[in-house]
């Protein structure tokens, strides 16, 4: 009785601040609203895009690049690992925490003896046999926040222990691309669709990903090389505004052209089934056959948040994954690519391990990851998987695989990344190395010793804005400062500088009054160009 009562209190007290997390109204859902998503990088329309010589970590980073490609597949709301790769090993157990929503024994197709899927994910049955897929049991972190934004960003961040705004893939890119926002690559570093919200792209200073809030604004850009239409518009006031504010937009899609070319340069060689994630994978089997040549793009499948009716929308999720899967790789195979292309599945986090009063799950934590594509090199299971009777305090699953193990890993053996480089951009976590079925010639990768960054920053203090940075020699070192539009304003330096930190006094420095806004700062170093915003308040 106690036990049923104190498990009564903590399903209330999760479903209290469940609520409460569904009402919070930040930045990022607020831009989304707005349907202003991020669109890529700010490109300075006068400014001249020019080579630069790359800094050792940016070496270091190219010179171990391949053409691997990585699709992040968030399954966005927590997914239920034990109804998605069922323990059969202990399924006694597995069915008494689960009475009303577990899986018949004969609803299992097993993939091993130990482990099984429903049968309506038949779909993989094929992905499973043919060795393009793999499951990492127990993925999580040590004491799980169960909050669904902020384990987001946890999982974004690789960082649980304290609030860090930037992504993995964020730092990579911002590191490969220092000068980005002035000079930015031929083509988008990433693609994300419908995960606006989350910030594994992001840098310190903007998003690496070209962004589109839903798979229909992605798919406008594609066909028309625009995201709205500029043509049909009333002519009247209201008419005149809106063309403005439509051909602003379209303007800071600066690589809807690349897309749009990659899109029409290929087609499906499969017919996809017309569900969400379907039609994401869809779009993207097309730009990768393209040759559009962009490294990582993440895709969102929402609606794993499931406190209630988990049975059929459950299902109806897993359904459209499987086909998802099997569509995208029989589609990227025609073309010989299936080995090139890397998904993963990630989820903020997984379920309880026993159902709640409403037929469903409430927040859990350690939960599978599964990989797919040929360069797995066969399937089977990586880790241990968690004890289902053994829980901590909270009632959850003990985690058994640190999810940046699984970045690591990714990092290292798929994109063969030098681990100096991958402590480097997670933040210098001790990583371990998975063996997911795929590795590097260590032997040709070049080896870096000593990576370190190049850090500068806006700094606002007693109402002045200073631009802060260290140089570890003398060098000389010029800064620039433009507008949003690629309008010089003026040179804030342009001088030789001994080693140690520098402030520069914007407002001091420049010789023009500056309007309050978004403005942009360059700083010239040895033929390496850096670039960053900054606010005039």
């Amino acid at each position: 009785m106690y036990h049923y009562i104190s498990r009564k209190r903590k399903d209330q007290k999760q479903k209290t601040a469940h609520d409460r997390e569904h009402t919070v109204w930040n930045r990022r859902s607020f831009i989304q609203a707005l349907g202003l998503a991020g669109a890529g990088g700010i490109m300075l329309g006068q400014a001249a895009v020019s080579a630069s010589r790359p800094s050792p970590l940016a070496v270091a980073l190219s010179q171990s690049e391949n053409d691997n490609i990585l699709v992040i597949i968030r399954l966005k709301g927590g997914n239920d690992g034990l109804n998605t790769i069922v323990p059969v090993y202990a399924y006694d157990d597995y069915a008494n925490l689960r009475p009303t929503i577990k899986h018949a024994q004969n609803d299992l197709y097993n993939l091993n003896a130990d482990f099984a899927i429903p049968t309506y994910m038949e779909s993989l049955q094929s992905v499973w046999g043919e060795g393009k897929m793999k499951v990492i049991h127990g993925v999580g972190y040590q004491n799980q926040n169960l909050s669904r934004f902020r384990s987001s960003d946890i999982w974004a961040s690789g960082e649980p222990e304290f609030v860090e705004p930037t992504g993995w893939w964020g730092r990579y890119f911002e590191d490969i691309y220092p000068d980005y926002l002035v000079n930015p690559p031929a083509v988008p570093p990433a693609i994300q669709i419908g995960s606006t919200d989350n910030i594994v792209l992001e840098g310190n200073d903007t998003s690496y990903a070209f962004s589109f809030a839903n798979a229909s604004q992605l798919e406008n850009v594609a066909q028309n090389g625009n995201l709205h239409d500029v043509v049909n518009i009333p002519d009247c006031l209201y008419g005149n505004k809106l063309q403005f504010l439509r051909a602003m937009t379209n303007t800071t899609y600066i690589y809807s052209q690349v897309i749009h070319d990659a899109y029409m340069a290929s087609s499906n060689s499969v017919n996809y089934e017309n569900l969400p994630l379907s039609e994401q994978l869809a779009m993207i089997a097309r730009m990768v056959k393209g040759g559009l040549g962009t490294k990582v793009y993440m895709v969102t499948l929402d609606g794993f948040d499931n406190h209630a009716n988990q049975v059929n929308d459950h299902r109806a999720l897993l359904e459209d994954l499987s086909k998802s899967i099997k569509n995208f790789y029989e589609d990227l195979a025609t073309a010989g690519m299936d080995d090139k292309v890397l998904a993963m599945t990630i989820s903020e986090f997984g379920r309880r391990p026993y159902e709640n009063g409403s037929n469903g799950t409430d927040h859990g934590a350690a939960s599978p990851v599964m990989l797919f594509g040929a360069g797995l090199n066969g399937s089977g299971f990586v880790g241990t998987h968690p004890d289902i009777n053994e829980w901590d305090a909270d009632d959850n699953l003990i985690p058994t695989t640190d999810f940046r193990d699984v970045y690591s890993s990714v990092l290292t053996d798929w994109f063969c990344l030098d681990p100096s480089v991958v402590s480097s951009i997670l933040l210098n976590y001790g990583y371990t190395t998975l063996d997911l079925g795929f590795s590097c010639d260590t032997l040709e990768t070049p080896s870096f010793e000593d990576v370190t960054r190049f850090e500068h920053f806006p700094v606002y203090k007693n109402n002045r804005v200073y631009i802060h940075f260290k140089l570890p020699t003398t060098a000389h070192v010029d800064v620039r400062l433009y507008d949003i539009t690629g309008r010089e304003i003026g040179a804030l330096t342009n001088e030789m500088l001994f080693p140690g930190a520098h402030n520069i006094d914007v407002l001091a420095k420049v010789r023009a009054t500056l309007s309050t806004g978004q403005y942009i700062y360059r700083i010239a170093i040895g033929g390496q160009f850096y670039s960053k915003s900054l606010l005039i308040k």
